[in-house]
């Protein structure tokens, strides 16, 4: 992530930023499958750190088998990257 130069956070400024990228990455893998092709969804955000703050989102997808010609690894990665500009717009309107 880019060096932002921000202020300490609150504790519950970093779980909104968390849930932000959590909430981002949810939305880009389901614009990318359906819901009903999905069989398992698991999104967690996690910050480290204050003075760099480190967040990482960790995306677990498990498609049904109908979803045949979906790479869920390129899903996933795109919702990974997702997550991070998400996050990264948030802190940056706290500087």
């Amino acid at each position: 992530m880019v060096e932002l130069g921000l202020p300490d956070l609150t504790t519950e400024q970093i779980e909104t930023v968390c849930q932000t990228a959590e909430n981002a990455a949810r939305k880009a893998v389901l614009s990318k499958v359906s819901s009903k092709l999905i069989e398992k969804l698991d999104i967690s955000g996690e910050a480290e750190g204050l003075n760099p703050l480190n967040i990482t989102v960790e995306v677990d997808l498990v498609l049904a088998s109908e979803a045949k010609g979906v790479d869920a690894k390129a899903v996933v990665d795109q919702a990974i990257n997702e997550a991070h500009k998400a996050s990264e717009s948030y802190l940056r309107t706290m500087k």
